[in-house]
């Protein structure tokens, strides 16, 4: 009986140095010769997840200001555009889900909303990190990290198509919005299996 005890205690040491070994051979080694740099403002804290559109960007200048306003107009572009592309995604995901008769004159009123809701949505923008550093050169640079919530803009698509009558007729709320959260949720799987 000691020796069934002794060999379990065994096994579990074994299994806990493979897995410990495992562990650390994961890890991402730099290679000789290399140096890791960390940019402020990036990562996977400020990555878009299944609630929130992220971005984040650079900017630099001779002049504070408008590395600032270089870094923010090249998040906002970023966030900009992966908000359209996803969209696009669910709005074709959810009229292809609709009576086929009616799909093309949705689609197509669906797109010209979709540049509509995120030109105005943008407003609604947060940052969420913002460092300041001066290089080398006496030069300023700016990284910055922006986000949106999904739930706002799922908001402000649901008050443009309900105020459009054409539009509201065959529009299904929840339909949108649950295949709003799926593409949401299929894009944060995204990003963390690429981590």
């Amino acid at each position: 009986m000691k020796r069934i005890g002794s060999l379990s205690m065994v096994a579990v040491a074994i299994a806990a140095a493979l897995i410990g070994g495992c562990k650390s051979s994961k890890k991402d080694k730099t290679p000789a010769g290399e140096t890791e740099v960390t940019v402020p403002c990036s990562g996977p804290d400020f990555f878009t997840s299944n609630k929130v559109f992220r971005a984040n960007s650079i900017g630099e200048s001779m002049d504070q200001v408008t590395s600032k306003k270089k870094a923010l107009t090249n998040a906002r572009n970023e966030l900009a555009q992966s908000i359209q592309t996803t969209v696009k995604t669910v709005t074709d995901n959810y009229t292809n889900s609709t009576s086929v008769d009616k799909r093309e004159q949705l689609e197509q009123k669906f797109e010209s909303l979709n540049r509509e809701v995120v030109d105005q949505t943008l407003q609604g923008i947060r940052t969420i990190c913002e460092k300041l550093v001066q290089t080398k050169d006496g030069n300023y640079k700016t990284y910055i990290a922006i986000e949106l919530s999904a739930d706002d803009l799922v908001k402000q698509y649901n008050s443009r198509i309900t105020a459009d009558e054409k539009l509201k007729v065959d529009y299904d709320y929840e339909k949108f919005k649950d295949t709003f959260n799926k593409e949401m949720d299929k894009m944060a799987a995204q990003k963390n299996g690429g981590n």
